[in-house]
């Protein structure tokens, strides 16, 4: 099988469509219809069966599928050995992270690493989605959960109390929540994700129902300005927070689990000097935060 050809095979059978897969292999639709018709003409099978949902593997496809998968391996395991003996300040460094924490820590750290080395390129992807550092899809991932991985290489960055806030202007209007009477009569806002757990959803440990959820956000970052916009009463990491000037309400409850923030690298890029000078920024800009 052809490198270029599988490349563009499992981009297919990832994505579904011939525009999202040629967006993610970076070439044109056309590219990638003829790129599969010259894996199945060289293969003599047909790999995929045109839906109107997208494309679905056929079982031939299946069976190739496993090959690829491994040839891919391969490839990702070559490519991230030889980087990992690169002492260049030089270069490209994909990183993954929200975009809260894109706005508060990783763009500064780009800013810092532009100027100390200005031949490094970041190339930064914000969204909820976890990239596959295995497949090179990233260099650095920020996330909020420990991967278990044993070929990836977590370093803690923080880990922040979640308190209730609101702004002042809510407060001024609204009053603050009698912690009797739960949330009768306020507004809230939740992180979607919180809702869609199996438990019944609360804020600081105290059920939502005796309020009104007027928003449920996929963001961190809206999550935030839906507060400080004085709309609802909501959750927050603490020094988040303070950044915004928001108030803290029931200031002796916090949920019960703290907001962690990983740096996830995998061990064989972690010694790439453009690489290792992305991580030791990235961490100053959280340690900026706890001084």
């Amino acid at each position: 099988m052809n490198w270029d050809d599988t490349r563009i095979f499992l981009a297919l059978q990832r994505e579904g469509t011939l525009r999202r897969a040629a967006r993610v292999a970076g070439v044109d639709q056309a590219t990638v219809g003829r790129r599969l018709a010259a894996l199945e003409h060289a293969l003599g099978a047909t790999l995929f069966l045109r839906t109107s949902d997208g494309y679905v593997l056929t079982p031939a496809g299946e069976n190739a599928l496993r090959s690829a998968e491994k040839m891919e391996a391969f490839a990702n395991d070559l490519v991230r050995q030889a980087q990992g003996t690169d002492s260049r300040l030089a270069g490209e460094v994909k990183v993954t992270t929200t975009d809260s924490l894109a706005l508060e820590f990783v763009i500064p750290a780009i800013a810092r690493l532009h100027a100390d080395h200005p031949d490094v390129r970041v190339m930064l992807n914000t969204s909820t989605q976890i990239l596959n550092l295995a497949r090179r899809e990233a260099d650095i991932a920020i996330r909020n959960m420990k991967p278990d991985n044993p070929d990836l290489v977590a370093r803690r960055l923080a880990r922040w109390p979640v308190g209730l806030y609101a702004s002042g202007a809510y407060l001024a209007q609204r009053g603050e929540p009698d912690p009797e009477g739960g949330f009768a009569g306020h507004d809230l806002v939740m992180y979607q994700p919180h809702l869609t757990s199996h438990a019944a959803p609360t804020l600081v440990g105290e059920p939502i129902g005796a309020g009104r959820l007027v928003a449920a956000v996929n963001s961190s970052l809206m999550l935030r300005a839906t507060i400080r916009m004085g709309t609802a009463i909501g959750e927050v990491p603490v020094p988040m927070a303070e950044r915004d000037g928001l108030v803290r309400i029931w200031p002796e409850r916090e949920r019960a689990r703290r907001y962690e923030v990983w740096l996830v690298t995998h061990q064989d890029l972690r010694h790439t000097a453009r690489v290792r000078a992305m991580i030791d920024t990235i961490a100053a800009s959280f340690q900026d935060l706890d001084t």
